[in-house]
């Protein structure tokens, strides 16, 4: 069995770092988005938006660390917006009732909002 592969770059501008992952979200690979959302969390931008077009497979572990970073972001006064999800993750969210504690955004708009930590 090879072993799961998670690339990721950085890009911070003005008012948002930009993580474009490649690869799998899984048990071996979560810890590393962790670390690195993290480290991006120590000097909070407004906006931190994970760009998941190179994403080709999610497990649980990847699913819940994905709501977990969500929840540390807002916890920073930053929003984690999800852009470029494919349509399998899609579902896989949908499903699993996720969807709705995360925000999603395609090219043109914001698919959903979560609700505000202030509401």
């Amino acid at each position: 069995m090879d072993r799961a592969e998670l690339s990721i770059t950085v890009h911070r501008t003005g008012d948002e770092a930009v993580l474009r992952l490649a690869g799998e979200i899984d048990m071996l690979t979560a810890a590393q988005l962790s670390t690195i959302v993290n480290e991006v969390l120590t000097e909070p931008p407004p906006r931190i938006v994970l760009d998941l077009g190179g994403v080709t497979f999610c497990d649980s572990q990847g699913l819940g660390t994905l709501v977990v970073l969500s929840r540390k972001a807002s916890h920073a006064q930053s929003l984690l917006i999800l852009t470029n999800v494919g349509d399998f993750l899609i579902r896989v969210l949908d499903i699993t009732g996720l969807r709705s504690a995360l925000m999603i955004r395609n090219n043109t708009c914001l698919l959903y909002t979560s609700p505000s930590p202030r509401d």
